[in-house]
């Protein structure tokens, strides 16, 4: 009976593995794309007005955003329906070709417009791989995970999301220290989507190979639940899972992307100062995420969010008066590394709060809805928004305000997460949400 557990043990672990490599390959490519748009838009666009040519990769770049909560339910759909192994399987397939497509493609001097309609294509292929990662992996994690360690196995969606972050920063700082100008216009720019290439058969290979989870087998084939059915039936679950999406996305796309913008343009900082911070900031939350997971699971997650949330209110103010007031490196980088340990308490519990919040059944899907609704709205959008506002009111704390709102509101759901009971097909109920 022991060897059967300690086999059974092995094999979820392995499908965690496969969940998690897959997942840092995803946000790698998604991300890089955007820390390369001035390069792309000069290979993909026409070059008569480089202001032209950089809008359209931008938008090109914020169509990924479009599309997620679209793929998320096509994906989500399909993975409740054909299992975790065959969604995750899809997803990795999808993302490969999408890093192919743009890797690939010659640029708009060679092909003319076709090149900025498969660059395009190659985008909202992502956008729409990306929507199915989050509700798919986090499922599959929490679903492996033994009991009493769901916080620990969920965690690990973040810390994919921080390592693919953390790799595409590192890529990019590589590529402008190691090659010339000119090589780097020139073809030096593919090579991040070909190290995208050479990890995607191998996540692919390990997502095909990966265990089904308990959870799902024991559901059988023919449960499907329509997607109406999951807005009909759980309105209050996805609204809770909504509120804490827009939080994490918000953290994300406000203290970590749109940091670079700040500093430059409304702080007066040299353009290199926020990509040394960003390094410093992204391989804090890599270290510390699976640490606050564990550390979840025996302290209660509920308790982890709402802490953290509370003490990013707090301290959300005095940081920004801080850096908008006596902007350095030491103040940027003190309040990003104070930012980077609450982002990874708060962080770490949310996949299996959320995940909890739906039956196996609708797992996938509710995931989906939630977390890609709060990306694309609440995440995507916020670099644009904060633009607006900071150009319209002129106050350097403005970032500080937009934050205290959906902070507020994740906290609002996280007071409405309740003590998670066991749901038909799951293998345990966990110990500490």
């Amino acid at each position: 009976m022991q060897a059967i557990d300690l086999g059974s043990a092995r094999s979820h672990w392995r499908g965690a593995v496969a969940s998690t490599l897959g997942n840092v390959l995803e946000w790698y490519d998604f991300v890089v794309f955007g820390f390369l748009s001035i390069i792309i838009a000069k290979q993909f666009f026409p070059g008569d007005s480089e202001y032209a040519a950089l809008m359209l990769t931008t938008a090109t770049f914020g169509a990924g955003f479009v599309v997620r909560p679209l793929g998320g339910v096509l994906l989500g759909m399909y993975a409740d329906r054909r299992g975790r192994r065959a969604g995750l399987t899809l997803v990795i397939a999808m993302m490969t070709v999408a890093s192919a497509m743009v890797a690939f493609t010659p640029g708009f001097h060679q092909i003319g417009l076709v090149a900025p309609f498969i660059v395009l294509c190659a985008r909202l292929l992502q956008g729409m791989s990306a929507g199915g990662e989050f509700g798919n992996a986090t499922a599959a994690l929490i679903e492996y995970a033994p009991k009493g360690k769901r916080n620990f196995y969920g965690s690990w969606q973040m810390f994919a999301q921080a390592l693919g972050a953390l790799l595409a920063v590192a890529m990019g700082s590589a590529l402008t220290h190691i090659f010339t100008q000119d090589a780097l216009q020139s073809w030096a720019w593919r090579l991040p989507f070909l190290f995208g290439l050479l990890i995607g058969p191998v996540g692919f290979y390990m997502r095909r190979n990966m265990p089904e989870t308990e959870a799902f087998e024991k559901l059988g084939r023919d449960v499907k639940v329509p997607f109406g059915r999951v807005l009909a039936q759980y309105p209050r679950e996805l609204f809770v899972a909504l509120a804490l999406s827009a939080a994490l996305n918000v953290m994300s796309y406000v203290l970590i992307t749109y940091l670079p913008i700040y500093a430059v343009h409304s702080l007066h900082m040299p353009v290199t100062l926020p990509f040394t911070v960003l390094l410093a900031s992204v391989l804090l939350r890599v270290v510390t995420i699976p640490l606050f997971g564990w550390l979840a699971d025996r302290t209660g997650g509920r308790r982890m969010i709402r802490g953290s949330l509370i003490l990013f209110l707090v301290v959300l103010y005095p940081a920004y008066y801080w850096i908008a007031s006596a902007p350095s490196l030491a103040s940027i980088l003190t309040v990003e590394l104070v930012f980077a340990l609450l982002i990874g308490a708060s962080n770490s519990p949310m996949p299996a709060a959320m995940a909890a919040l739906f039956p196996t059944e609708v797992r996938s899907t509710g995931l989906a809805i939630s977390y890609n609704i709060g990306a694309a709205i609440f995440g995507g959008f916020s670099p644009f928004v904060l633009t607006w506002l900071l150009h319209v009111t002129g106050n350097n704390v403005m970032p500080a305000h937009f934050c205290a709102v959906f902070f507020a509101l994740g906290l609002v759901g996280a007071f409405m997460l309740k003590r998670e009971t066991p749901q038909a097909g799951d293998m345990a109920a966990p110990s500490s949400i």
